[in-house]
């Protein structure tokens, strides 16, 4: 069967297999909190089918969505960068499957595998890239847009054109207040690209929604895209009954 996790399919298959015994099928729910500002990374966590937002606080404000985990990656990185404690909320937004791995386990295997240390710097470029371009973005660019590249994101992480997103997670991913996400939402649907009802979005048109989205969209997901992938696993490899 096909690894779901394209970081974890990456590896070469006796790597995968070596991380395959630490690694445990869960279930995320829409609404869990994995990870908390300030408090230590007890678990990393490979993404399948399920979506995770990260989400940074402001003193006096909404918190602010800096990224999107979801199939690409993982989350846990700053154990990799040396630190244990983690700067964000990691906020599922998505549910669905995920392997998950105890972050002693991981700590383990990342200093004597060459391999992973390789994706996983690769998705570290990837996240940087991600974050570096949603700042200049929210800067810059129409809520409107904005809306429609996010909109593209989450679809690439489920890859289903059709979600759940509350009004309020809308608001923390475009760092603005609700009336501005109806407003933006409303008028993606007047176009028919998407229908909203009751914080369950259906991308109607695709392509559509590509056009409206800002440029930002297609940075992102070209450094994604264009990333080599050394090795294939998913004909050889295992996999969890999770993914």
């Amino acid at each position: 069967m096909p690894i779901a996790n394209s970081l974890l399919a990456a590896l070469p298959g006796t790597d995968y297999r070596r991380l395959l015994v630490l690694l445990e099928p869960v279930t995320l729910t829409f609404g869990e909190v994995l990870y908390r500002p300030g408090e230590p990374i007890r678990h990393v966590y490979f993404p399948t089918n399920s979506l995770v937002s990260l989400l940074t606080p402001v003193e006096g404000h909404m918190a602010l969505e800096i990224g999107l985990v979801g199939r690409e990656g993982m989350l846990g990185i700053p154990l990799a960068l040396g630190t244990s404690n983690s700067p964000v909320r990691a906020l599922v937004q998505g549910s669905g499957a995920a392997l998950r791995m105890k972050s002693t386990h991981f700590l383990s295997r990342f200093r004597r595998c060459a391999p992973l240390q390789k994706e996983i710097h690769r998705y570290i470029h990837e996240r940087m890239v991600q974050i570096t371009q949603t700042a200049a973005c929210n800067r810059f660019h129409l809520v409107e847009a904005r809306l429609a590249r996010w909109l593209l994101m989450t679809r690439d992480r489920v890859q289903s054109d059709q979600f759940r997103l509350t009004q309020e997670l809308l608001g923390c991913m475009l760092g603005v207040l609700r009336v501005a996400v109806t407003k933006a939402a409303g008028a993606l649907q007047r176009r028919q690209l998407i229908r909203y009802r009751r914080g369950e979005i259906h991308i109607l048109d695709g392509q559509g929604l590509e056009r409206a989205a800002c440029r930002c969209y297609q940075v992102v997901k070209n450094t994604h895209d264009r990333a080599p992938v050394r090795h294939s696993n998913r004909e050889k490899a295992p996999i969890a009954a999770a993914a």
